[in-house]
């Protein structure tokens, strides 16, 4: 196991999906895995301030959302040097969306498709973030 992976702090995890039932699932798969979210909000703009106010480990972004979407968030992630090691995981019900034009392989680090299972998500997010299997 790494050493950030056995760090003390837990990793924090920003949750955006503008469907109420689907956050409700992330948070659950997050909460399995064992992170502490931050924010779970339904808009990009408002996961982008989470980001932005510092110590996110995972931005977990869906991609179509009213506003500012999750491509948009992601894109504002990697440019910014204060928030460009945060993990983004993409989430989207459309696999064209997630494979047209490099959107995952150049502004996310993962994807999941739409629907997911929270055990799936869970399993990702604790990949994502080197946690080993839960206790």
């Amino acid at each position: 196991m790494s050493e950030s992976a056995a760090g003390s702090r837990s990793k924090r995890v920003v949750i955006a999906d503008d469907d109420d039932d689907i956050r409700g699932l992330m948070t659950i798969a997050a909460n399995r895995a064992g992170v502490e979210i931050v924010a779970a909000v339904d808009n990009g703009k408002a996961a982008l301030d989470a980001v932005r106010a510092g110590g996110i480990d995972l931005a977990v972004l869906d991609i179509s959302m009213p506003g500012m979407n999750g491509v948009e968030v992601a894109e504002a992630i990697r440019a910014d040097d204060l928030t460009r090691s945060t993990l983004i995981l993409m989430v989207s019900a459309s696999v064209q969306l997630l494979t047209d034009h490099g959107v995952v392989a150049d502004r996310s680090d993962s994807f999941i498709v739409k629907p997911f299972s929270p055990r799936l998500l869970s399993t990702r997010i604790r990949e994502m973030l080197e946690l080993g299997e839960p206790a």
